[in-house]
């Protein structure tokens, strides 16, 4: 279904029933020119045709059988369509008569029950100063967008996707048009483009007809848009009888109903007290606002004290200070000595990140990665050793001992030449272990090259300026999420310079919702329209060669976006997959220009940067032991790989007699001899993860399955949690020792309680409002003027901003996991030998 096939539209302030508040509700014209209303649950997203507005309550009561329930809405939404449904209920039950079916045949008066129910879609500052030269960048032109000409439709379009189920209870199908409703495949025939505002209509009339087949007879149809109630036909059988039952049934629901409906309200009124209470104490102190969202320990907070009734007693200020910190100490320290556990079988990684303090100074802050969960170690005021490569091998050599140099595979720091040098001597030091640079790092510079280049630059600042604009203006703002199902055009990323080609890729996908917009009549009598910023906007938004720059923008960067996805994400270590996703942008970049000449310009961009990671042997044996990517190599495996292996074989593993067995062990797994060749093994290595594939099949090769497992288990990126509140100052600027060491202790468990929570949150579901403080630092050329300018800041009202949509439209393709997206199938030797 595309994006323009939907019109919005708004619900009457008549419609009084409690669900109309947790559904949105959009019109369809037909080419017959009926009206079809749709229903669109605002938590799960799921749309309904007919049913009136019981349908959704039982959808958000959770009540089956007439069609699917919602299992994302929140439990006092859900509480409250029971106790509704239950007072109707209970009122039919006192007002129960005898029935008498009637012999007589009669126009079944249920209304049609089609539901359909798909979630409607469409369709990570600088790290580094490293830069190519200019002229080379400067020789790379914008290619041929002829090309695009015939794709740029196809591609706006084909990310729009509709399925869905439907559940028909219409027990006289025979009174009903299903020509009407339902296209052949028995679903919702959204192909018409014509689409109005419109109230709500009555959706049924054209679907019912007369017994004789003629013009819909009103009397013997029975249509509530609000409830749908059961006639009953008693023994005197009369339309008055029966009228009074009816007039009888409905006072009593509409008593139970206004009873459930006052207590809802005390109940809300209530929850506003505690929640305004909770505000005023956040906006005292000056918290960030964005802890009650991002810390998985503000609901527990609150079950804790509900738990403990009226007689509560908040902590004081000596004991946040004294017994509660050192519990959390010690718990801490508990979680720590039980995942340092795990090093021997898994291995770890030592990441290393730069911070600064408000005052200048430069600190390091020392982190290690393992499967199980990533630990914060410590923090070292670096600042009079940062420019000093002995100094620093000094420190890491030092981190290394203190964590096991037998469970240390790498030290992972960023690209700057300082820690190179102090890299490459630890690596000399300690023969069993790499230096590796950042990978997160890396792909950040290959994107900030990209986006030197003009021709993409200059798409970058048109697409800035209507996002400028928009974000300036409430009433703008408003209309924009109005067009686009509450979606943002700017889309927040990793580093500032991945929200650029992120929010390119956003807008591409909202194209056809922008487009409508500027050509509504809403944007026509809209004052901000007629100003320099809304003729901009509107000739940026029709010009079709923007739209075909921007598609082939995000074509190239989506492949690099992913890649910085993988090395950040908590679901699964990314050595094993860090090689092919690199290998997939490259085969993206050629597939899109197709030309030698044109690709090879982005290749060697790539090159540059990727050189100077010195190939790390350990992502080419991570992508030769992942046995999904493994097993779907044609012919022989790529000598640069083979070599990368041997390399991690003889650096590992310092007992030659083991590296002999391994060697030995190699054969098998190519031959996929034993277990590995077993229906289960086979199955298992799309569904199973790398490491826990060779720990299940793996026994008949041990050697091997163990160095797969160290190196399976590893990180690519330093890039690890975000920056504890607490000042740096604090803790190395206090001249106190026991304070000193108080607030050391206090720093120490606040990074450990975040980089555990890390584990539990989905950050894919978090909602990032791209003008919020909280973000300001990744979008800040998207929605912040160049200038400061004040003379119209009167347009820019944000109380008058209508709240967020968490439960937005989908976008693009739905990828549960990136990792998974790489696919097989790598048989490019130009891809693999990276010739220039």
């Amino acid at each position: 279904m595309s994006l323009d096939s939907l019109e919005p539209s708004p619900i009457s302030q008549t419609k009084q029933d409690p669900a109309w508040k947790h559904c949105q509700l959009f019109v369809k014209k037909n080419a017959n020119g009926v009206k079809e209303e749709l229903k669109k649950c605002t938590y799960c997203g799921k749309f309904f045709k007919g049913g009136g507005i019981h349908r959704i309550k039982e959808h958000l009561a959770g009540r089956k059988g007439n069609g699917p329930t919602c299992d994302q809405v929140p439990s006092e939404v859900r509480f409250l369509m029971k106790q509704v449904l239950n007072a109707r209920n209970s009122g039919a039950k006192k007002n129960k008569t005898q029935i008498i079916i009637s012999t007589t045949p009669s126009v079944d008066h249920t209304p049609l029950k089609l539901i359909e129910a798909p979630n409607l879609g469409c369709s990570g500052g600088g790290v580094g100063n490293e830069s190519v030269d200019g002229a080379f960048l400067g020789s790379i032109s914008a290619p041929n967008l002829d090309l695009l000409a015939n794709q740029e439709e196809d591609v706006a379009t084909s990310n729009v996707s509709v399925d869905g189920r439907k559940r028909r209870r219409d027990l006289n199908a025979s009174v009903l048009d299903p020509s009407a409703s339902a296209n052949s495949n028995g679903g919702i025939d959204f192909s018409s483009p014509s689409l109005v505002p419109c109230e709500i209509d009555n959706v049924f009339a054209n679907h019912a007809r007369s017994k004789s087949g003629g013009t819909p007879n009103s009397k013997l149809l029975v249509n509530h848009d609000e409830e749908e109630e059961e006639e009953e036909i008693g023994i005197g059988g009369t339309s008055m009888d029966r009228k009074k039952r009816f007039r009888g049934e409905n006072s009593l629901v509409a008593m139970d109903a206004g009873i459930v409906n006052n207590d809802i309200e005390l109940e809300r009124k209530k929850n506003q007290e505690i929640q305004m209470a909770i505000g005023r104490f956040l906006y005292e102190i000056g918290a960030s606002l964005d802890a009650v969202k991002d810390s998985v320990y503000f609901q527990p907070m609150i079950d804790a004290i509900v738990s403990g009734g009226t007689g509560v007693v908040p902590p004081s200020y000596h004991d946040l200070r004294g017994w509660i910190l050192k519990s959390a100490v010690e718990e801490v320290k508990h979680d720590v000595q039980q995942y340092m556990g795990t090093w021997r079988r898994t291995g770890c990684s030592i990441l290393v990140n730069r911070r600064y303090s408000q005052k200048g100074k430069t600190f390091l802050t020392f982190t290690v990665y393992c499967p199980e969960r990533t630990l914060f170690l410590k923090s070292v005021d670096a600042s009079a050793i940062i420019y000093s490569p002995d100094a620093l091998y000094e420190l890491l050599k030092q981190v290394v001992e203190e964590v096991g140099v037998e469970h240390v595979l790498q030290v992972i720091t960023d690209n700057t030449e300082k820690l190179i040098v102090a890299g490459k001597r630890l690596m000399d030091t300690f023969p069993t272990l790499y230096w590796v640079p950042c990978v997160a790092h890396c792909i950040n510079l290959i994107l900030e090259d990209f986006g030197k280049l003009e021709w993409i630059n200059s798409i970058i600042e048109q697409a800035r300026s209507i996002t400028r604009f928009v974000y300036k203006h409430s009433m703008v703002l408003n209309m924009m999420k109005k067009f686009t199902f509450g979606n943002d055009i700017v889309k927040p990323g990793l580093t500032p310079i991945a929200t650029n080609f992120m929010t390119l890729k956003q807008m591409a996908e909202l194209k056809l919702c922008l487009q409508s917009m500027v050509t509504s009549q809403e944007w026509m009598d809209c004052p901000f329209s007629k100003q320099p910023g809304g003729l901009t906007m509107l000739h940026t938004v029709t010009n079709r060669s923007f739209w075909s720059s921007c598609i082939l923008i995000s074509r190239l960067t989506s492949p690099l976006l992913r890649v910085l996805r993988i090395v950040g994400s908590e679901k699964r270590a990314a050595m094993g997959y860090i090689y092919a996703g690199m290998y997939r942008a490259k085969e993206a970049i050629k597939r899109e220009l197709v030309e030698r000449r044109d690709y090879m310009a982005y290749w060697n961009i790539i090159a540059h940067r990727w050189e100077q990671q010195r190939h790390p042997p350990l992502h080419a044996a991570g992508f030769y032991l992942n046995p999904k990517f493994f097993y779907s190599l044609k012919g022989c495996v790529h000598n640069g790989i083979m070599s990368a292996m041997f390399d991690c074989i003889e650096r590992l593993v310092p007992d030659t007699k083991v590296q002999d067995k391994i060697i030995k062990e190699i054969n098998s797994y190519k031959n996929a001899v034993g277990d590995l060749g077993r229906n289960l093994a086979i199955r298992s290595r799309d569904t199973l993860l790398p490491v826990e594939w060779w720990s299940t099949y793996g026994g008949g090769c041990p050697n091997l399955a163990r160095l797969a497992v160290r190196i399976l288990s590893q990180t690519c990126s330093s890039i690890s949690y975000k920056q504890s509140q607490i000042s740096f100052e604090h803790i190395y600027e206090t001249r106190n020792c026991l304070e000193r060491q108080r607030f050391s202790d206090l720093f120490f468990v606040q990074c450990n309680l975040r980089l555990r929570q890390m584990v539990h949150k989905n950050k894919e579901q978090d909602y990032m409002d791209p003008i919020s403080f909280d973000c300001m630092s990744l979008v800040e050329d998207w929605v912040m003027e160049k200038e400061v300018c004040f003379e119209d800041c009167g347009s820019s009202d944000w109380v008058s901003l209508n709240p967020p949509t968490t439960n937005t439209m989908q976008l693009g393709a739905l990828v549960d996991d990136d990792a998974e997206d790489l696919g097989t199938g790598f048989d490019d030797n130009e891809i693999f030998d990276g010739s220039k």
